[in-house]
């Protein structure tokens, strides 16, 4: 009941679903409690993996095969993941790229992503992931409705397990008095970590039965080498991680995900 509780928590935190009333006080909140739903942030994946893959099934029986079908569903199932989370990730790694792209110092920097405003750096990685996302869901598409169903079901839960190995390796840097998500950034637990990947093992798994396991292979490399060269920019450039770091994380992971299953589904079929 306490890890349901747990979960819970991360559902209400990461996402628009309401946890509200006497759920909500049975789910109750402490920052211990935030920092243990950490490890149940690829759970929440699933559902968002479950809406994702749903509206894009739905829309491409509905529609029919074919290349404008394909790009249709790509379009609103990524909306309907933008709306579901209310763009938590997708605001992360805009003010990630407006502090980085947008500062020669780790303060400045730091400041940059602080100010809610939203600058150019920002405003291109957001609309070049975004699209990124969507042709690649689209060209995914083009073998089957079954294969962007089956990385969206992969994707969402394995790059929400990355960016806790951030918050493990790397201090938190950001402004602990104003920061929402400062308890989940504390060191995260290796029994959190353990049951983070618990959490990617059955969508992996059902990916991996619809893709292939080469295919999977290469998404889930090309997913990890995503996280992984953001988590070395963080140590190079801020010596640590905010809270939007971890988002700007998730998004490149998922990112990955998909450009690795599209390829090597290029390469089966070259």
């Amino acid at each position: 009941m306490q890890a349901l509780r747990h979960y819970l928590l991360a559902v209400q935190f990461f996402t628009r679903v309401p946890v509200t009333g006497r759920l909500a006080q049975w789910v109750g909140f402490s920052p211990q409690m935030l920092r243990a739903a950490g490890g149940h942030f690829p759970g929440v994946g699933w559902l968002v993996a479950l809406v994702a893959a749903l509206v894009y099934a739905a829309l491409h029986r509905l529609l029919g095969p074919g290349a404008q079908a394909a790009l249709v569903a790509a379009v609103l199932s990524t909306a309907a993941t933008v709306y579901l989370t209310g763009a938590f990730h997708e605001d992360g790694l805009a003010d990630v790229a407006d502090g980085l792209g947008g500062a020669s110092t780790r303060e400045r920097a730091l400041e940059i992503m602080k100010d809610s405003r939203l600058g150019a750096f920002g405003t291109l990685a957001l609309t070049l992931a975004l699209l990124a996302k969507v042709a690649l869901l689209a060209q995914l598409g083009g073998y089957g409705a079954l294969m962007p169903v089956a990385a969206l079901v992969g994707a969402h839960p394995l790059s929400r397990l990355w960016p806790l190995f951030t918050i493990r390796l790397l201090p938190h840097v950001g402004d602990s008095a104003t920061s929402k998500s400062k308890p989940l950034a504390d060191r995260i637990a290796a029994r959190s970590l353990a049951a983070a990947a618990l959490w990617c093992v059955a969508p992996l798994a059902l990916a991996g039965w619809w893709l292939g396991a080469s295919v999977l292979a290469c998404a889930a490399l090309a997913s990890v080498l995503g996280a992984l060269w953001l988590h070395r920019r963080f140590a190079a450039r801020l010596q640590g991680f905010t809270g939007d770091c971890l988002g700007a994380s998730q998004q490149v992971a998922e990112l990955g995900f998909y450009l690795g299953a599209a390829l090597a589904l290029a390469r089966q079929a070259a």
